[in-house]
């Protein structure tokens, strides 16, 4: 008897995953980003080389689901009031440069004998660079925020508006439509399924998650969110327009509600592992064979995509009065050919037309140097800013010094905050008495009422889940100062804990709990104080975070008294009488000094401060150490530190971002 029933592709799908893990992970150590790795593994396990994954049919069926999920997150991402911001770069640095390097690139293939159809095809090929790809360096090294990454991120959203209708236009360059009538027909049934998505995004979609998200269970949202990505996708098939808008439309509909940013971080882990599929489908494409056959051809043709994307790219910055060295930085960080270039390539494929007209040569050397340029690009990010100080010592730095651009006009991350998670009775409180006295908070909640409430107050509030790191992200957890969970849910604050504290080792963590028994296991996890009872938790938390901030401990005292004289009537009224807990002395001082705890396995642990060169190499100064009983005031540079000390030191929050490596632990340590 047969008990088991035969997984088709079961020993493709196994290969597929245990040799991307293997390949991810070594270049994990390397310090190249995981899609280098998903290509890689492509490359060896396809095939054209070990041939671990013969047959493609599955593969291929995952990766367009990686694309749709791509486009998805994409579509979420795109925020009106962000693209406003940096509105001009996007219109004219990304318009000048997709159009710039299409017509460029059309020139030089016309001009090899390349017919005008194929030859504009072959440009937007070569027009597109890797979103996934650069986006996720920048926000590894943290510089989404600069202003190379702002540019960067303008052209890369024009790029990606671009696919849309490159895609549309794929079956006309193939010569698969006879009239003009066939042109206006295709662009009409995408204009009604877009005008049908806003009509969704406005009126249905957001009422439709609102209910569901008032169940608050996570399980029935997150499969009303992929309803609605495979929906649209679905209505888009329907009227045989492009799967790719109709995936980036179904992220618009998501986009308008409120609930995206928790939209978006169910989301990702889907979006990663069939991402991960899709790059590895990429990687299959490539045969070996014409890379030994074709070296010397493979690679100069990655030099002159590498100098026309940078010197097109840069100069379309340039245009806008950015320096140079921010042009050029950007312009080297998106001198690759993306993944969407794959998805119009596929698209060509299936309507018989391929690069330069070549056919299987063409498209082989297309996804040889395509793989070459995704494998390189960390490389060229990493050469970006010294590229650029090399051309600002040039007569080229005289271009732009006139303009700042539209650098004062990107939003302020907040700085030494509080992020208050949970909008209960302790952090409604909380709230009310940083708000008073002037402590830049933010409030993360899960209550769909309570975040529509805070919003109508002009609360910075946001919908989502602390315990995923994409919501603690939006709210400015590498730059916090401290985090107070005031949260309803005890079987939250686990998570949340090690999530925090392994991204913000210098962060202070206060916890609240019902149970006393719950203490010790929360400051295993990282928990700096946890405090235990209903009413009491919200004065401690007072205490502990207006002592955060260099209040004087007899105003703390005086305030404490003060509430419980009175028997909590200022917590439990409207806090008419708010202002006794105004503070009269916070200052700069207040808002950048921490108290930092050496914990078990950390890099500052058994070192001196004279090794690890806090105020040369981060600009900290190390105030005080605690250690047990005994306090040390401006220990000396012989001084070591040992686990379980806590240290009082000042400095500017971005430096206690960039030092956050030394007190990190494993996660889950």
């Amino acid at each position: 008897m047969v008990l088991a029933v035969e997984l088709p592709f079961l020993n493709e799908l196994v290969a597929l995953f245990l040799v991307s893990v293997g390949i991810a992970y070594l270049c994990y150590r390397l310090n190249l980003v995981p899609i280098v790795g998903f290509l890689i593994a492509g490359v060896i396990i396809g095939p054209n080389a070990l041939a671990l994954v013969p047959d493609q049919e599955l593969v291929d069926i995952l990766a367009e689901i990686g694309v749709i999920l791509l486009l998805f997150t994409i579509g979420i991402e795109f925020s009106l009031e962000k693209l406003n911001r940096i509105r001009k770069a996007i219109v004219i640095g990304g318009g000048f440069q997709v159009i710039v390097t299409t017509l460029v690139v059309v020139g030089l293939s016309m001009a090899f004998g390349v017919s005008l159809n194929t030859a504009i095809y072959t440009g937007f090929l070569v027009a597109l660079s890797s979103t996934a790809i650069v986006l996720g360096l920048f926000a590894q090294r943290k510089e989404t925020d600069t202003p190379t990454g702002q540019l960067s991120l303008a052209v890369l959203i024009f790029q990606d508006l671009s696919i849309v209708l490159m895609v549309l236009l794929v079956p006309l360059l193939a010569g698969q439509s006879e009239s003009v009538f066939d042109v206006f027909w295709i662009l009409g049934k995408a204009v009604l399924l877009i005008l049908a998505v806003l009509v969704l995004a406005r009126r249905i979609v957001p009422w439709i998650l609102e209910k569901v998200a008032k169940t608050k269970n996570p399980e029935l949202f997150l499969l009303t969110v992929v309803a609605v990505c495979f929906g649209t996708v679905a209505l888009s098939s329907m009227a045989n327009v492009s799967l790719a808008l109709g995936a980036f439309l179904a992220g618009l509909v998501v986009s308008e509600s409120e609930f995206s940013e928790q939209a978006l971080s169910e989301i990702l882990p889907l979006r990663t592992i069939f991402n991960a599929v899709f790059f590895v489908s990429v990687g299959m494409l490539l045969d070996l064979s014409y890379v030994i056959e074709y070296p010397l051809l493979l690679l100069g043709i990655a030099v002159l995509v590498i100098l026309l994307k940078l010197i097109i790219t840069s100069a379309g910055l340039l245009t806008l009065g950015y320096p140079v060295r921010i042009a050029a930085a950007s312009g080297l960080a998106l001198a690759q050919i993306g993944e969407f270039s794959f998805v119009l390539e596929r698209a060509g494929r299936a309507a018989g037309i391929t690069p330069a007209g070549m056919g299987e040569l063409g498209s082989q050397i297309f996804i040889a140097v395509s793989v070459l340029l995704m494998i390189g690009t960390p490389f060229l990010l990493n050469a970006g800013p010294r590229l650029g100080e090399l051309l600002s010592r040039t007569p080229l730095s005289k271009l732009g010094e006139d303009s700042n651009g539209e650098q004062t006009d990107y939003k302020q991350s907040l700085e030494d905050h509080v992020i208050i998670v949970g909008y209960g009775p302790a952090g409604r409180h909380l709230e009310q008495v940083l708000h008073e006295t002037g402590i830049p908070y933010v409030v993360i909640e899960m209550n769909p009422d309570s975040v529509e409430e805070m919003r109508a107050n002009d609360i910075p509030a946001i919908y989502g889940d602390a315990g995923r790191f994409h919501i603690l992200e939006k709210a400015g957890i590498d730059k916090s100062k401290m985090v107070v969970i005031a949260t309803n849910d005890p079987s939250a604050s686990p998570r949340i804990i090690r999530i925090a504290r392994h991204h913000n080792p210098t962060l202070q963590i206060v916890v609240r709990t019902r149970y006393l028994s719950d203490v010790d296991q929360l400051e295993r996890l990282g928990a700096d104080n946890v405090i235990p009872e209903e009413m009491e938790t919200t004065v401690r938390i007072f205490s502990k975070v207006l002592g955060a901030y260099m209040v004087p401990q007899d105003e703390i005292e005086d305030h404490i008294q003060t509430l419980r004289a009175h028997d909590y009537e200022i917590m439990r009224g409207s806090l008419q009488e708010a202002h006794l807990m105004v503070l009269q002395g916070l200052d700069d001082e207040g808002l950048h000094t921490r108290a930092v705890v050496v914990r078990e396995g950390a890099p500052v642990a058994d070192k001196t401060l004279q090794e690890l060169q806090l105020r040369n190499k981060y600009n900290l100064t190390v105030l005080a150490v605690k250690r047990e009983d005994q306090t040390i005031g401006s220990p000396a540079g012989d001084f070591e530190l040992q686990p379980g000390d806590r240290l009082v030191m000042v400095g500017l929050a971005d430096r206690f971002a960039e030092c956050a490596e030394l007190f990190r632990t494993p996660l889950g340590q």
